[in-house]
């Protein structure tokens, strides 16, 4: 089958099913993933498709909708809790500054706090401060404003100005999606917003997302990957998309 044949196949088949996953479609055209993303990145620059987390949706499917934290939580676990364990090298000695994003896997990495130093930690997760303000080795900052009932994270002018005046050691960072082309992305303006702020507001920077987020994009960029020191992800990710990040200067770590 020609390369413009299996687009055409690749295409129907997401119009009638409504979704197809990556796996999903190598597997059925008996290529690579690798071939399959180079095809959907094709279909998606047409604009007869959309790229999403792990595979496609028709155009007319895609809505601003992101999924809530008990959702998320529940998906691709197994990946996270890896990826939380390996976070555990990178926290600093005691004295030093952390910076925990909002969301299911900084959550996780924050559950793996080391209790044998003490750490200033700056977060904008109601779950992650409740999770840490009974920790006696944390100094816990949280930061206020309007709570996002969707993600449980303080976003708005408030945060924005008190991560303005802050200088951290260390941040982990959450992202819905990361692509050469896009950097760090995510559907909301004011989640972005306050990312952008936060990886500003670090000496280092270790982004933590599953394998499905890489290579994606979505609506909003916050950070391009030059900002970014370290990517913690899973053993699932593409060898090409592993290669890309590497050349931009990413260290990427495997959990």
């Amino acid at each position: 089958m020609y390369a413009e044949e299996r687009q055409q196949a690749i295409a129907e088949l997401v119009m009638s099913r409504g979704r197809a996953s990556v796996a999903e479609l190598a597997q059925t055209y008996d290529v690579t993933t690798e071939t399959v993303r180079r095809d959907l990145a094709v279909l998606d620059k047409a604009g007869v498709l959309r790229r999403v987390h792990g595979g496609a949706v028709p155009v007319r499917n895609l809505h601003l909708v992101e999924a809530g934290v008990g959702e998320r939580d529940t998906t691709r676990a197994e990946q996270k809790d890896a990826i939380a364990a390996a976070a555990i090298d990178f926290f600093p000695l005691s004295g030093a500054t952390v910076l925990l994003d909002a969301g299911t896997t900084t959550a996780r990495v924050a559950a793996e706090i080391p209790s044998d130093r003490e750490l200033t930690v700056v977060t904008n997760s109601v779950p992650i401060a409740g999770r840490l303000a009974a920790m006696p080795t944390v100094t816990l900052q949280l930061l206020g404003g309007r709570v996002r009932g969707l993600t449980q994270a303080a976003v708005g002018e408030q945060v924005l100005r008190a991560l303005d005046t802050m200088r951290v050691d260390i941040a982990f960072i959450g992202t819905n999606a990361i692509s050469v082309r896009h950097g760090l992305s995510t559907p909301d303006t004011e989640e972005a917003a306050v990312k952008r702020a936060m990886v500003r507001a670090a000496n280092y920077v270790v982004v933590v997302a599953d394998s499905s987020k890489v290579g994606q994009e979505d609506f909003v960029s916050f950070a391009p990957l030059d900002s970014v020191d370290t990517l913690i992800t899973d053993a699932e990710i593409d060898e090409t998309d592993r290669k890309q990040l590497t050349e931009q200067g990413v260290e990427v770590v495997i959990a």
